[in-house]
């Protein structure tokens, strides 16, 4: 598959880049997408919630009444669960939600993620740039240009450049990663993905 290369005006220019179609162009595992999208939102999750259950409880340990003879049921301490303010029967523990996935599986799920996107005409090769500073009007006039300030998008850069990365940080709808760090999540999230020149090969290399 052949794309013209964008310089960062959204104009065309004269280069063209040929995208691997063994990473592109392959059959989309539905199967590997969803578990590789149930992994990253469930390393997501902090897994911080507690309650008390009824030796947590703060009170007393005092028989609250006879066992019998009363003509309700028996009950023992008032920390019983039965009772307001008494403790939790098998409350949420602390806990980590994340699960392993095979690597092959994993890689399987980006190609397949990259493959949907390149069905849809959803992937844009732009030339490799810089910014000399954060300035976030830059990055939007760089996203009104490609015509992609409305939509989802996602920039795949070869190598971490800290002043693209602030620039677009205030914006909600655009996320930028560099080649190592692409997801399923995010690439399946995203409307429109925009590849820097440098970040084919590399992407091409984690993912071969």
């Amino acid at each position: 598959m052949d794309i013209v290369v964008k310089n960062i005006s959204g104009k065309d220019t004269k280069k063209k880049v040929s995208l691997d179609k063994s990473i592109y162009e392959i059959e989309p595992n539905d199967h590997a997408i969803y578990l590789d999208v149930k992994q990253y939102l469930a390393n997501q999750r902090q897994g911080t919630h507690k309650t008390k259950e009824r030796g947590e409880v703060k009170g007393s340990t005092r028989k609250i009444k006879k066992q019998k003879g009363t003509g309700t049921a028996r009950a023992g301490d008032i920390k019983n669960p039965l009772f307001r303010g008494g403790g939790r029967v098998f409350g949420p523990k602390p806990r980590d939600y994340g699960f392993k996935l095979n690597i092959k599986q994993k890689r399987l799920a980006r190609k397949s993620a990259l493959s949907y996107k390149a069905k849809e005409g959803a992937i844009t090769v732009l030339e490799n740039f810089t910014f000399d500073a954060p300035q976030t009007k830059k990055y939007i006039d760089l996203l009104n240009n490609l015509d992609v300030l409305d939509k989802k998008s996602l920039i795949v850069l070869s190598d971490s450049n800290k002043n693209v990365y602030l620039s677009s940080r205030n914006l909600k709808r655009t996320k930028v990663v560099t080649a190592s760090q692409i997801n399923t999540y995010d690439l399946m999230n995203a409307s429109s993905i925009i590849l820097l020149e440098g970040s084919i090969e590399k992407i091409e290399n984690i993912l071969k």
